[in-house]
């Protein structure tokens, strides 16, 4: 299951929780990537993983343990997690959230909400999942400035101004409300412009691509990522095909092109990783496919696909739960420094993070 699919899982995961029936789709062993170093499982195991856009894998409440097994066999401490669909209102997104609280409740050995720092650094001492909630698009606010307030009571940290498509926030400037950090991935480059001019917090781009390495208008130039670092924000390096032309599917060899052109435009501060994937491998099966090409093309009759949507959305080398340490890995290999490399994997994030919501 990706990440896009998860809030529709949610929808019917608490009636069949509360039915008590028995988690399903039982998850592939977690394998350790091939060839990667020891000098990267050891970082790996000892620094902070924060992925800036993933998902856990959710089809029904409670999980299989092969599903809570590939969880924590990932390594990762820190996912945002998206919630409230593209078009969802302030109801169904609040039920979302209710949801995910339940899986927490379900699961507490595995799982927790991440509100603020201190939520971080336990989620990695006791090694579960912390959860960052967001939103990627503005539907579920109704209009209102004054729905921001809730939603941040109810644990929502991160916010974007609209999807793929127009809203009404993302005419004007917002600055970053009550502790919210104001995520740029989706928005065009005027609304990118005026947010990166005027926020007096630094905004976040959790998951994009270089432009200079493959134009398209996911992907963000280096006139913004120049512009985001001077105001301290980190922008997340995706596993999507945006990454190269169509119809080539990225490898993992793309992927660091987009990362290392990341740290050499915005520095070494400036940049994590937002695969935008699930932490479960993409099903790369027949059946799988089959399933991928129906969700793409509901998403370009929507019209919410992106150009060059034509491709199922992971990177060859990079589809499995550890796909960051196979990127510190290449890190390391690529002659940047341990530190360099943990700043990638999770500091970074967890940096700018903290100093939008105030400690």
């Amino acid at each position: 299951m990706n990440r896009r699919e998860f809030s529709q899982a949610l929808a019917s995961a608490a009636a069949v929780a509360a039915a008590g029936a028995a988690g399903y789709a039982a998850a592939p062993p977690v394998e350790d990537p091939q060839g990667v170093s020891d000098a990267a499982r050891h970082l790996y195991a000892n620094s902070l993983i924060l992925d800036c856009n993933s998902s856990p894998p959710v089809e029904r409440l409670p999980l299989s343990q092969a599903n809570l097994d590939l969880v924590r066999g990932s390594g990762i401490n820190i996912i945002k997690l998206t919630l409230g669909g593209i078009n969802d209102d302030f109801a169904h997104t609040v039920a979302s959230i209710a949801q995910v609280q339940q899986l927490i409740e379900l699961h507490p050995q595995y799982f927790t909400v991440v509100r603020n720092a201190a939520d971080m650094a336990r989620a990695q001492h006791e090694h579960r999942l912390g959860i960052i909630l967001s939103f990627e698009s503005v539907e579920m606010l109704g209009g209102q400035l004054s729905s921001f307030e809730v939603f941040r009571n109810l644990g929502v940290r991160v916010m974007q101004l609209s999807y793929n498509r127009t809203s009404p926030f993302a005419a004007g400037v917002m600055e970053p409300k009550a502790g919210v950090a104001i995520d740029v991935s989706h928005a065009n480059p005027a609304t990118t412009a005026d947010v990166l001019a005027s926020s007096s917090q630094p905004p976040v781009m959790t998951h994009a691509g270089c432009a200079a390495v493959h134009v398209h208008p996911r992907n963000k130039t280096d006139e913004q990522l120049r512009a985001l670092a001077a105001k301290g924000g980190v922008v997340g390096i995706y596993d999507l095909p945006y990454l190269t032309p169509s119809p080539r599917q990225p490898t993992v060899d793309d992927y660091m092109a987009h990362l290392a052109h990341a740290l050499e435009i915005a520095g070494e501060d400036h940049v994590g990783i937002g695969s935008d994937v699930g932490i479960a491998p993409l099903d790369i099966s027949p059946a799988g496919m089959a399933e991928t090409e129906h969700e793409l093309k509901e998403r370009r009759a929507a019209g919410l696909a992106a150009p060059e949507e034509d491709r199922p959305p992971y990177v060859v080398g990079l589809n499995t739960p550890r796909r960051l340490e196979i990127i510190a890995d290449r890190l390391l290999k690529r002659g940047y420094s341990a530190g360099v490399t943990e700043k990638v994997l999770g500091a970074n994030f967890a940096r700018v993070l903290t100093q939008i919501w105030g400690g």
